[in-house]
């Protein structure tokens, strides 16, 4: 194990190993605080950062923070690294590398060729050593784009997940929300339900729900209902119209099993979902949540620093060529996230790592309502994001999960979004609502007054 130092203000700073330094230059955040790996002081942060950033990249490589013997999410870092893309910048420093990745050489092109050379602890070293502007200017050059029934990730559009969920999965509270939506533009990224429970028939029950109002109404868009990836698994073999796989993920083995997951059991999804070809316009068909601080609450970070464990997620999302990643940023709770400020770091560090790994990264902006945090973080959260660049964004009816109890973005907030900077929905999907007469001249959505509307039928046809 290397020991790094650094002296500021006449005092020395000692750091065992990379974790142990990874952890002290991380911002601060509860949940680091609450495994007792955060910074003692400002002070010692600093003087880690100022270490850190002398750290060549490629100790990263032989020095993993979980040992390969240990851990299958090392041992996939490890073994499908691309040694021919991490390259051109293999012989640069933490410091180094934030200085190029801010640079006019770091393009679209160069960023892009280079993510499989990039490993997670990479992308969370880095992300340490910059501000919140550094983290969107850089995430904003990337690129990342997927598509099954619409193309998610092109310049100069946002797409939307719409959640129409209930708590008790009702039809008809499921179709307000899902008619709701869809009249506010939302839902090209996937219409996604979380069901009140993961038995079968019931997840069946929804998957038909939504398979039909996409046929019926030729929605250029996904369904999913996110149950655990063994029962969607069960149901495509069973003949039901599953069209995206979901499951939560984390950044280590063991953080893993507590989600009931392996590394061979999302294979044999992912050969499952694709054998379907469900897309039409492309064959993305894994859709993962992460968010940081899983790994604490399952005791099994192995003393790494909740945004490093989180950005290591992101190696296992890679492995399977999913059309949707996003973070639950804030859900866990201020346990772990503590107030509007960190989640607003916490989510631009995810989304910059994610975009630099190659992921169609999308983001819940929510918070839980015991976290000091409210409505106008949300809105600043939303924005700062949309200027990077995010693939999508999760959005909820009025902004508030009935059925999970936290507080998100709304149907509102997205046409926001798209207002104030210019951004357009997925192709497919725009030309949808084009072609049943939601979409002004202006590209924006009209309103729509009475029961007139075709969607409208959506609510008696579901409530039914």
């Amino acid at each position: 194990m290397s020991t790094y130092t650094s002296t500021l203000g006449g005092r020395t700073h000692r750091f065992d190993g990379l974790a142990r330094l990874l952890a002290a230059a991380s911002p601060e955040r509860s949940g680091d605080r609450l495994a007792g790996l955060a910074a003692e002081s400002a002070q010692a942060r600093v003087a880690a950062r100022w270490a850190l950033a002398d750290v060549p990249l490629a100790r990263f490589l032989a020095e993993p923070l979980i040992p390969y013997e240990d851990d299958d999410v090392t041992r996939l870092i490890v073994d499908t690294h691309d040694a021919v893309a991490f390259a051109p910048v293999a012989g640069l420093t933490v410091g180094e590398f934030r200085e190029w990745l801010l640079s006019d050489a770091a393009d679209a092109s160069a960023l892009a060729a280079l993510a499989p050379g990039l490993t997670p602890e990479m992308t969370a070293a880095v992300s340490k050593l910059m501000g919140n502007a550094d983290l969107v200017a850089v995430a904003r050059k990337v690129r990342v784009v997927t598509a099954f029934r619409s193309t998610i990730g092109l310049p100069g559009r946002i797409a939307t997940r719409l959640q129409p969920n209930h708590p008790t999965d009702d039809p008809a509270g499921v179709a307000a929300a899902l008619l709701d939506g869809l009249l506010l533009g939302s839902g090209d990224a996937v219409i996604g339900i979380n069901p009140a429970t993961d038995s079968p028939k019931a997840v069946r029950d929804l998957l038909e729900l939504l398979d039909g109002v996409i046929r019926r109404y030729a929605i250029p868009t996904q369904s999913c209902v996110l149950s655990h990836v063994t029962t969607s698994i069960d149901l495509m073999a069973a003949g039901a119209p599953v069209d995206l796989v979901f499951q939560s993920i984390a950044g280590t083995q063991a953080a893993n099993a507590s989600f009931g997951v392996t590394l061979g059991l999302l294979d044999e999804a992912y050969e499952a979902a694709r054998a379907l070809g469900r897309g039409t316009v492309g064959s993305n068909a894994l859709y993962f949540e992460t968010g940081q601080g899983s790994a604490l609450s399952a005791d099994a970070h192995h003393g790494v620093d909740q945004q490093t464990v989180e950005a290591r997620a992101y190696a296992v999302a890679r492995r399977y060529e999913p059309l949707l990643v996003n973070t639950v940023v804030g859900f866990i709770g201020p346990e772990y996230l503590y107030d509007g400020r960190q989640i607003l770091r916490a989510a631009l560090e995810d989304h910059f790592c994610g975009k630099l790994l190659g992921l169609p990264m999308g983001l819940d902006i929510c918070y839980t309502n015991h976290a000091d945090a409210d409505d106008d973080d949300i809105a600043t959260m939303l924005t700062m994001l949309g200027v990077a660049g995010a693939s999508f964004v999760i959005c909820t009816p009025g902004g508030d999960d009935i059925m999970l109890n936290y507080q998100s973005a709304s149907y509102h907030d997205a046409l926001y979004l798209r207002e104030v900077l210019g951004l357009r929905p997925a192709p497919e999907f725009e030309a949808w609502l084009d072609g049943i007469g939601l979409l002004d001249e202006r590209g924006g959505i009209r309103s729509v007054a009475g029961a007139a509307h075709p969607l409208m039928a959506i609510g008696k046809e579901l409530a039914a």
